[in-house]
């Protein structure tokens, strides 16, 4: 089972190969790829760090304890009308995006997000409302 946050719903649709790190990098890359294809694998909602975080590098503050971090949880998590602890799958997820969220939605919820303005994110939550699931990250 996968133990996500909040935000990383968002992320990982707009997930196009790009981090913080190499191994960060590598990381999102294998759960992003797992879920792309094994969208039946099962995801816990969680309150801070999860399995993305953990390759997070440590350069000074962790960004991933930051409050405005939780913040961006809460509100994704509250749009998608999910909670901390909820369990399904990443299909499931997906369907719950396809029902509750807009691309322009992370113009406004990941307003503070450095990643935004590559455009990813709105791309990536798009290709899910037209049923096209996660895209291959090479």
């Amino acid at each position: 089972m996968l133990k996500l946050r909040g935000h990383h719903l968002f992320c990982l649709p707009g997930y196009r190969g790009m981090g913080y790190s190499k191994e960060y990098v590598e990381n999102m890359t294998a759960w992003h790829q797992t879920l792309r294809n094994h969208p039946e694998t099962w995801v816990q909602i969680v309150n801070g760090p999860d399995k993305l975080c953990e390759k997070y590098p440590n350069s000074g503050e962790y960004h991933c304890e930051n409050e405005n971090i939780y913040a961006r949880d809460a509100a994704i998590l509250k749009k998608m009308n999910l909670k901390v602890g909820d369990i399904l799958t990443w299909k499931d997820i997906e369907d719950h995006i396809q029902k509750h969220i807009n691309p322009s939605d992370i113009l406004h919820v990941c307003e503070t997000c450095s990643w935004r303005s590559y455009g990813v994110c709105q791309e990536g939550i798009q290709e899910i409302l037209d049923g096209k699931g996660l895209r291959e990250v090479k």
